[in-house]
């Protein structure tokens, strides 16, 4: 772990807090060789979180596109989503440090309720911080986290969304070093939490790989995943990126319309930037400042992105494209419809891709990452107008 992919990357980060990133290095170092820790992680995730996920054939929603679409059913984990993989991970290491307390950001509250789940199977300390925006909008996960034993602190500043629950979990940290583990949410930040994520999420594209391989022989001609930060995109990325025959394809929030500006399409308007001590692909206004962003998906509700998503976007391994509010929700509408299954808003952004762009993917074999599950959407869904289908 050098702290970078390509130029992106880095720890521009207060220097109270180069301390604490050096022990989290050398402790992960440690944590993966440590053959007790990692024996007890895997069993917590084949016992407690549900792993492995399945890879599903989606007939009827093939039959309707006229393709072979499979998703790989994260939405199936406990808590809902593709979170558990990661905060299992994290909160492991922790204890592994010593850490007595665990604070964490959230944004459509998934991370959080994961973060909250694992901490009270571990008997941990946890504070979530949450902006006010998506604590409105995402109050039954709210309600989730407290009953869980942790504390929520709504964070009232700027656009109170993910941004400034970041900010306001990093503010935190730098006061609790000793004793706290910052668990960040996805492959963002200062090094090496990107690389750090990116470990745990890969058991997404693991499996993946190896599950259709199986069915059907070979690897599929396309991968595609929603991407915010970009953990779960970054997971089931790394089953395949070195298959150099599978087009992979990362799908950001265009909001209501890119020409309006208001979307969180990162990689596509975006330029390179630091945000939350890393060097990436950035959302800015005119004078270089940090602009908003905007999805009807709180998850991908974030201005920056993982600094090796702007490094695959660079060297062009990766191509990312954008799908809009009104597109997302009718595949909501249509995964539902045809198959039985509700979405999260963030995983209806890969699926609405695919469908707005069809005709590209016409009789190919397609995965597409399910990285969590839409429960937690409805409310959204339902303001959002009549449903599309």
């Amino acid at each position: 772990m050098n702290g970078y992919f390509g130029r992106y990357g880095g720890q521009f980060v207060p220097e109270t807090l180069i301390p604490a990133l050096d022990e989290l290095e050398g402790a992960y170092k440690e944590f993966r060789k440590d053959k007790v820790y990692q024996r007890q992680l895997k069993t917590l995730l084949k016992d407690f979180a549900g792993r492995p996920t399945p890879l599903y054939y989606a007939e009827r929603l093939s039959g309707y596109l006229s393709m072979k679409v499979y998703l790989k059913r994260e939405d199936l984990l406990h808590t809902g989503a593709h979170k558990i993989n990661n905060t299992l991970g994290q909160i492991m290491l922790a204890r592994f440090m010593g850490k007595k307390r665990i604070i964490a950001e959230t944004g459509a509250g998934q991370h959080g309720v994961a973060t909250a789940t694992v901490c009270a199977l571990l008997g941990i300390g946890c504070v979530v911080y949450m902006g006010r925006t998506d604590v409105e909008r995402q109050y039954i996960n709210v309600e989730r986290m407290k009953l869980l034993g942790a504390e929520v602190v709504s964070v009232e500043k700027g656009s109170a969304t993910l941004k400034n629950a970041v900010n306001e979990a990093l503010r935190d940290w730098v006061k609790s070093v000793r004793t706290t583990h910052y668990l960040i949410g996805s492959v963002v930040g200062p090094h090496p939490f990107p690389t750090i994520v990116a470990d745990f999420q890969s058991v997404i594209g693991e499996e993946a790989r190896a599950q259709i391989l199986k069915r059907e022989r070979r690897v599929p001609d396309h991968v595609i995943a929603c991407v915010g930060g970009g953990s779960n995109a970054i997971g089931i990325f790394k089953g395949f990126v070195k298959d150099r025959s599978v087009d992979i394809r990362g799908v950001e929030a265009g909001g209501t319309s890119l020409d309006l500006g208001r979307h969180s399409a990162t990689l596509t308007k975006g330029r390179p930037g630091i945000l939350h001590g890393t060097l990436s692909y950035l959302l800015q206004d005119g004078s270089g400042q940090v602009a908003d962003a905007h999805s009807i998906a709180p998850g991908l509700d974030y201005p920056g992105v993982g600094p090796e998503h702007s490094w695959l976007k660079d060297r062009k391994r990766v191509q990312y494209g954008v799908c809009y509010d009104r597109e997302a929700l009718h595949a909501f509408s249509v995964l539902s419809r045809l198959e039985g299954i509700l979405p999260a808003l963030e995983s209806a952004h890969a699926l609405g891709y695919l469908i707005e762009h069809k005709n590209e993917f016409n009789g190919k074999t397609i995965i597409i990452n399910l990285s969590g599950r839409g429960d937690k959407d409805m409310d959204i869904v339902r303001q959002g107008g009549e449903y599309h289908g």
